[in-house]
């Protein structure tokens, strides 16, 4: 997850729990140490190889379109087939059109309404609960 609002973290967190997804989430509060992890800067030479990523379009120091564009560039890379979830604030068809192109899986606005957004999460883990994820292939690690 890369989401640089703690209160959102903690709420994104708390309802995909709620809906029994419990794989173990890494949480970065900013583009640089998120690219760090999934381009193999850190945690050993291979990077970090998630099943999906929970992205923030706002974040301090980049956009997330970077992270996406990034994780998405190397056609042959480990992080081609990575789900993307972007999570997000911004509801501009241009900016919302642009990460699909650029190979987001699903673009979901954050309501402005607490409740509102609880619910939109717990749906969430809904889905994610049921899809399926590409795995690694021994070519990508």
């Amino acid at each position: 997850m890369v989401e640089d609002d703690e209160g959102h973290a903690r709420l994104i967190e708390k309802n995909i729990r709620r809906a029994g997804v419990h794989n173990p989430i890494r949480h970065f509060t900013d583009g640089t140490s998120a690219l760090n992890f999934l381009l193999g800067d850190a945690d050993g030479p291979s990077g970090g190889h998630p099943a999906l990523v929970l992205l923030d379009l706002n974040l301090p120091d980049m956009s997330g379109t970077d992270i996406l564009v990034r994780m998405k560039e190397n056609a042959a890379g480990p992080l081609r087939r990575t789900p993307v979830v972007v999570l997000t604030t911004t509801d501009d068809k241009v900016e919302i059109q642009r990460c699909y192109d650029l190979g987001a899986n699903v673009y979901i606005t954050k309501p402005v309404n607490y409740e509102s957004f609880a619910q939109a999460i717990r749906q969430l883990g809904l889905f994610l609960s049921v899809i399926q994820i590409p795995e690694a292939t021994s070519e990508s690690i």
